[in-house]
């Protein structure tokens, strides 16, 4: 892994900490312990033991022949969608979880927009006797109800925000106002690689288990441990973080992020952070955001709720700044064609976000002979209301 990040947590001029001063020795606790932590033999052997016996891990690198042949070359699908509780969510809850613990914080709390890091949460804080409560746009808990009803029987407290344009956004401020208030024994656990340092990477390193993984599955299955492109979704960015950590350095690999562009870039109703925005600060770091010329954050939309987010993570805003890793934009039009398309070809109903990294497949100049990893990030089934109002279109 490359030296991508500063000891004051900057991926070149992206990242950082910009917090309210009553913040301060929360973030600050938390970027003095993460590294030995996560470091130490105790954690690594707990980490990896859950990994295996309860998240469900490797995960299959499946080679989707008939997709392939629709592509036009050897598409693997890398199946975070058959982790326990449905996405790759669950690989950094349990590090954050188990980090949380050896530094004795007794309540955990975390946003969500499409609710499967609420769920996560909840599972692990199940699992672990941990209180928790998770903030969820209201916008999000109406089209998300199923993962509602599944954090509810876990057990965790989920908490309605009506501010704003009621999305992860204004859930991500809900919590941190609640942390400002409630310092001393609460651990935030951050779904993304977004907020102050050392979040992003915090959360990068826990999810790195899926290109470790990628490297070991592609050396058997096609005697060369790299792809020619890895594609990944992209809204705060920890999936595509995971999946591109361990290929960074590696410029045999084409990095491939794919933001929601909603009803189009050019429209007022898109999360194509990369395309649109500019930088600012947002959540407590500085990145490239969607804002207005005078430095107002602007309402995201797109179909899906994981990705409906006005801002990206540092480091995908350094990878794109230094043309490391290409940014493409899919439409809600796009996604939910690719949903259907990969569902009657292999079987398989994707999470909303994760159509969006099947979608960009036509987008890309692909040759028969080049390996693509798609990181399918997270199952179909808590879209089936937005998938079965689109059925009458087909």
């Amino acid at each position: 892994m490359p030296r991508l990040i500063s000891n004051k947590g900057f991926y070149g001029e992206f990242g950082g900490a910009y917090i309210p001063e009553m913040l301060y020795p929360n973030i600050e606790e938390l970027s003095q312990n993460y590294r030995s932590i996560l470091q130490s033999a105790d954690f690594r052997n707990d980490f990896k033991k859950l990994l295996s016996d309860y998240v469900g891990r490797p995960t299959p690198l499946f080679y989707a022949a008939r997709l392939s042949e629709s592509a036009g070359a050897q598409i693997y699908l890398k199946r975070e969608d058959l982790c326990h509780t449905g996405s790759h969510k669950l690989n950094n809850v349990i590090g954050q979880a188990l980090l949380a613990v050896r530094m004795k914080k007794k309540n955990i709390i975390a946003e969500t927009g499409a609710g499967q890091h609420g769920v996560a949460t909840a599972t692990v804080c199940a699992l672990m006797g941990l209180p928790c409560t998770v903030f969820m746009g209201e916008k999000d808990v109406a089209r998300q109800e199923p993962n509602v009803m599944r954090m509810k029987m876990l057990g965790a407290e989920v908490i309605p925000v009506t501010s704003g344009s009621r999305t992860l956004k204004d859930a991500t401020n809900e919590a941190i106002r609640y942390w400002i208030n409630n310092p001393a024994d609460t651990y935030y656990l951050i779904g993304s690689t977004i907020g102050p340092h050392p979040y992003p990477d915090l959360v990068a390193r826990l999810q790195s288990v899926i290109s470790a993984e990628i490297k070991k599955q592609l050396k058997k299955a096609e005697n060369r441990d790299y792809p020619d492109f890895i594609v990944a979704c992209v809204g705060g960015g920890s999936n595509a973080a995971g999946a591109f950590y361990h290929f960074i350095n590696d410029r045999r690999v084409k990095l491939i992020g794919v933001e929601a562009s909603g009803e189009g870039v050019s429209s007022d109703k898109t999360a194509a952070t990369i395309s649109t925005g500019s930088t600012g600060i947002v959540h407590g770091c500085r990145t490239m955001l969607m804002q207005t010329p005078d430095g107002q954050i602007k309402e995201a939309h797109s179909i899906s709720a994981g990705l409906d987010y006005p801002g990206i993570g540092p480091m995908h805003a350094f990878l794109s700044n230094t043309g490391r890793a290409e940014y493409l934009a899919v439409t809600d039009k796009e996604a939910m064609d690719a949903s259907h398309h990969l569902s009657r070809l292999e079987g398989i109903i994707p999470a909303l976000e994760s159509a969006h990294a099947i979608a960009v497949l036509g987008k890309l100049q692909l040759k028969r002979d080049d390996v693509v990893v798609v990181n399918l990030s997270g199952r179909g089934d808590k879209d089936m209301a937005s998938y079965m109002e689109s059925m009458s279109d087909l």
